[in-house]
């Protein structure tokens, strides 16, 4: 499930054995799985720490567990920890964490969703905007709620046709249109005012 380079167990073994403490471990755990800005959080953890539905893989001198709602998401993960001349660096890369893109049989909502949190929603946050999707509708109607720099942004138009919508046209068979359901006129901080553009 998780491969362990010899470099990184020496690595966990020689941090713990400086602790002392009876049964501790490294505990992994997927942070915001399946979404664009997953990460991995490796932390130590002593017997007591630990929920009781972790996967442990035992390791020389340690054991290494995992966080049962994280395995999915971590499997076929690789740590590594490489020595370089001012020190090392721990390495973890775990190519499920973000998630898989749905087939192509799943529902149009599940794909809308999977381009707008891995896709659109990152470029957005350049500006500190995103949107949501506030629904999927029968015929493909794509409707969308702005948010945090897109709100109220006078430039939110041209996101939404020139960028948005072109990706969900090109990337997701069955959408036909996308709608803002935005009242731009209570956004708060937005990116540029829309008296600007």
């Amino acid at each position: 499930m998780i491969q362990i380079s010899e470099s990184a167990q020496t690595h966990f073994r020689r941090l713990i054995e400086r602790e002392a403490l009876p049964g501790l471990g490294v505990r992994l755990s997927a942070m915001n799985p399946g979404m664009a800005n997953a990460d991995v959080r490796l932390e130590f953890a002593e017997p007591g720490d630990l929920l009781g539905d972790e996967w442990a893989i035992d390791c020389e001198g340690f054991t290494l567990w995992v966080d049962a709602s994280s395995v999915r998401y971590l499997d076929a993960a690789e740590i590594d920890y490489e020595t370089k001349a001012a020190g090392g660096q721990l390495q973890i890369r775990a190519p499920k964490i973000k998630g898989e893109a749905p087939a192509d049989t799943a529902s149009l909502v599940e794909r809308v969703r999977w381009i707008v949190e891995h896709e659109i929603n990152p470029q957005l946050a350049q500006h500190k905007g995103h949107v949501s999707v506030v629904e999927v509708t029968g015929d493909g109607v794509v409707v969308l709620s702005f948010g945090g720099g897109c709100h109220g942004c006078g430039m939110a138009d041209v996101t939404l046709k020139q960028g948005i919508e072109k990706t969900l046209l090109t990337k997701v068979p069955g959408v036909t249109a996308v709608r803002d359901a935005t009242d731009h006129a209570t956004g708060d901080a937005p990116y540029m005012p829309r008296d600007v553009a």
